[in-house]
């Protein structure tokens, strides 16, 4: 995980996004120049224990930074800093709830081993044409925060859910932007398999060979490679061998492992302590922090459900994808509408403001916003704008097919919806003697469909509906518009 710091772990080079130009944001520290010297980042160790107490976890007073050896091309030195026995934070838990159609488990505890700092390494750049590997230093020396997981998983769904849980607890504690396309997040998933009693329990306390599948980028993919490797293990047991220990990689195209490497063990790295940097004194950054909790994803989707009227569905899409403070702003702007109902019909009201404006943030905007390539930062509808959208809707003053020309119609321009509904003549028509007109005239365009829809064939007078809807261009409400062919059919 790249934590949210402006430099990197040991020198001042600026934590650079991965599409900075190669080798630009470099320098003798972080290519392991002979003679250069490292110094901790203090945002990176601020940054480590809060994500530790956002983990739930035990911090020590003291931490210490190792050094772990082994020679690749991305790691300059020969070694990486890390830490190995002195961690800054261990032992804690997350609870993730699952998906009610994913019995028995409905609610489970993921213990945390662990969860250290290091540097990250370099990128390595292959060539296939030449057959040559490049190394971009610019990654080399970025903050990293490693979190290590017990073996308390049992289905790949668990695992899966468990990360999109860490990463919004890590962006709700302003930890990082965890974001796993950009790199920012990425999984070493391992996976062994274990005979299980009626209570699924194992039946011994010895673990089989384990794989680790590396640098997974992406929740899908973490789910996809870890049931490949259910079968390939089980198939492995099935003809009476074991799965060797090894390290395996993940092709998203071909939708399957492959082996890369035989696992090391940590006997394997030499680790020793770091004799450049001195200890962590953790205490008094421990207690700044524990004096400014965060709210964590859990407590965000239930306080939003239970003050907004969210269903549970678009508060775990709205948290997930820090659309909370967009999202709460926008209700912010309704509540004046839904304070003016009556006292006992505030709850509903609500309810349904909260179901309205739920689904249109996390369906249509959500859509929109993802057709054109642009985040929620990026939006250019204002949440005032927004709100202001969501009570034409539920005035009926615009249909649900106009609302949605409507919509992209805001982002584009950035102007407020009753403008744009008066100009565009988008707004619901409420004129009885003009929706009968234009239903008469579409009936007597078709004499043939009329007649048919008279002799009972009900899809016929959908049909007649879209050619309302199309004549008035959107404007007519559909139930209206077929009620009133009905009564025109003399049905």
């Amino acid at each position: 995980m790249r934590l949210k710091t402006a430099s990197k772990m040991f020198c001042g080079c600026k934590n650079a996004p991965d599409d900075a130009p190669a080798n630009s944001v470099i320098c003798p520290i972080c290519t392991g120049q002979p003679g250069a010297l490292p110094a901790v980042n203090s945002e990176a160790i601020r940054l480590g224990v809060r994500a530790g107490l956002v983990l739930g976890c035990r911090i020590p007073n003291r931490s210490f930074f190792d050094r772990k050896n082994y020679f690749y091309p991305d790691l300059p030195k020969g070694y990486q800093i890390s830490q190995f026995d002195k961690p800054i934070s261990e032992q804690g838990q997350v609870w993730i709830d699952m998906p009610k159609a994913a019995p028995p488990r409905n609610s489970v505890r993921i213990g945390i081993t662990r969860a250290h700092l290091e540097e990250d390494a370099a990128k390595n750049i292959h060539d296939e044409k030449t057959g040559k590997t490049l190394v971009d230093f610019n990654r080399g020396g970025q903050p990293l925060l490693e979190i290590v997981s017990d073996p308390d998983f049992r289905t790949p769904e668990e695992a899966k859910i468990f990360l999109q849980e860490l990463q919004a607890m890590l962006r709700a504690g302003k930890v990082s932007d965890a974001d796993m396309e950009k790199g920012y997040m990425r999984c070493d998933a391992n996976i062994s398999l274990l005979e299980v009693d009626d209570e699924n329990k194992p039946l011994h306390a010895n673990l089989n060979p384990k794989t680790e599948i590396k640098n997974l980028n992406s929740f899908r993919a973490v789910e996809r490679a870890l049931n490949f490797e259910i079968t390939r293990h089980a198939g492995i047991f099935a003809n009476g061998n074991v799965p060797i220990h090894e390290t395996r990689g993940w092709n998203e195209d071909k939708q399957e492992t492959f082996s890369q490497r035989t696992k090391e063990s940590s006997a394997d790295y030499r680790y020793f302590r770091e004799p450049d940097l001195s200890p962590l004194d953790l205490i008094e950054i421990l207690e700044e922090e524990v004096k400014h909790p965060y709210e964590m994803p859990a407590e965000t989707r239930a306080r939003i459900s239970d003050e907004w009227g969210f269903t549970e569905e678009d508060a775990l899409f709205i948290v997930a994808n820090d659309w909370t403070e967009y999202a709460e702003y926008v209700m912010g702007e309704l509540g004046g509408w839904i304070q003016a109902t009556s006292d006992s019909t505030l709850e509903e009201e609500k309810r349904l403001f909260g179901k309205l404006a739920g689904n249109w943030l996390t369906n249509k905007l959500a859509g929109l916003l993802k057709l054109k390539g642009k985040s929620i930062e990026e939006v250019n509808i204002t949440p005032e704008n927004f709100a202001e959208f969501i009570h034409l809707i539920h005035d009926g003053a615009v249909n649900s097919a106009n609302a949605q020309r409507l919509l992209v119609i805001m982002h584009e321009g950035g102007k407020d919806p009753s403008h744009i509904l008066e100009d565009q003549n988008l707004g619901q028509m409420n004129d009885s003697g003009e929706l009968s007109d234009t239903v008469k005239r579409v009936i007597e365009q078709n004499p043939e469909q009329a007649l048919e829809a008279k002799a009972g064939k009900e899809n016929v007078i959908k049909w007649f509906v879209g050619g309302v809807m199309k004549a008035t261009e959107g404007r007519a409400n559909p139930l209206q518009a077929e009620q009133e062919i009905k009564n025109q059919l003399g049905l």
